[in-house]
């Protein structure tokens, strides 16, 4: 009754929508109500008229009909390539759109330790191989093995500095202490590296999709820590050797000179070879990153690299409006 009444005052009938998919004519079914019109239209004519003019009327119609559908046609297929360009050229412009990633704070404390340990690895190499071509070479062109060793304390200073100043700053700041949380390993860690593995094995169509660290970035994180505790330690106690001595048996003096050589080269091997691939010189970020730098990361990364987080900040900020 309804749809009676509706129809009757000259709206469309209220069907719903599969019907409505259903009940509209195909492409070849129009063209097949086009033809029954003009065959009707044509048959009332031909006995009025003569054949020869509607043949001639009829060949005249035809051509202005194709004639109007080939422009239609050419204008809606520009009209939909255009729309297309737009969204083609929004997408790539926010792709190309910058967020925020790390604060001011954040990226000295990296500045500061990555200086730091730059001049720790090039005046502590030297050290440990002293007897090395490039050893001999570096010594005197620095000038001998003292001043390589004081260059070695600024850096072992510039590493208590920002060792002390990274515990303050989780500790007692609202940043670092979101940070540090991120950082935690979780069990979710766990199932990213089954999944990815499996991604890699072709087990999977799809690898694991990662909040704001990766399980690779919390595993640099905490290789920091664990070496810091290493070197800094063994390192103190190699500088005031009287006071170690004093309270400990020289095992232990001993013990820390090891520690600190070995844990220096595994650290060296770890930046290098570990570090310095999966943020500059992967095939996606080589040849760097200027994400330390800038502490901005391009949204097409973040969606690639840190999809779960970048979901959480777009609801987040659906959340604000």
């Amino acid at each position: 009754m309804r749809r009676k009444e509706e129809k009757s005052k000259g709206g469309e009938p209220c069907l719903p929508e599969k019907e409505r998919r259903a009940s509209s004519p195909s492409a070849g079914e129009a063209r097949g109500e086009v033809e029954e019109v003009l065959a009707e239209v044509w048959g009332r004519l031909a006995q009025e008229v003569e054949p020869d003019l509607l043949a001639e009327v009829e060949e005249e119609v035809r051509g202005q009909l194709a004639a109007e559908a080939r422009i239609r046609l050419e204008a809606e297929v520009r009209r939909r390539h255009l729309q297309r360009q737009k969204i083609r050229r929004a997408v790539e412009a926010l792709e190309r759109e910058e967020v925020l990633r790390f604060s001011l704070t954040f990226r000295l404390q990296h500045m500061v330790l990555f200086l730091s340990c730059t001049i720790l690895i090039l005046t502590g190499l030297p050290l440990r191989f002293p007897d090395s071509v490039w050893a001999r070479f570096f010594f005197g062109v620095t000038g001998g093995t003292t001043v390589s060793g004081i260059l070695h304390r600024i850096g072992a200073v510039g590493l208590l500095g920002v060792g002390g100043f990274h515990m303050f700053y989780i500790l007692f700041t609202r940043e670092g202490q979101r940070e540090f949380r991120e950082l935690l390993p979780r069990l979710r860690d766990v199932k990213d590296v089954i999944c990815n593995v499996g991604y890699f094995l072709g087990l999977s169509r799809r690898g694991a999709r990662f909040g704001r660290y990766s399980y690779v970035e919390k595993f640099d994180y905490w290789a920091v820590y664990w070496g810091m505790v290493i070197m800094i330690g063994s390192g103190l106690m190699l500088w005031f050797q009287e006071v170690t001595l004093a309270l400990l048996p020289k095992f232990f003096l001993d013990a820390a000179a090891e520690a600190h050589s070995d844990e220096a080269l595994l650290a060296t091997l770890a930046i290098i070879i570990w570090h310095f691939y999966n943020v500059h010189f992967n095939p996606s970020n080589f040849p760097i990153s200027m994400t330390w730098w800038t502490g901005c990361i391009r949204v097409e990364k973040m969606v690639k690299h840190h999809p779960r987080e970048y979901e959480q900040m777009l609801a987040g900020s659906r959340e604000e409006r």
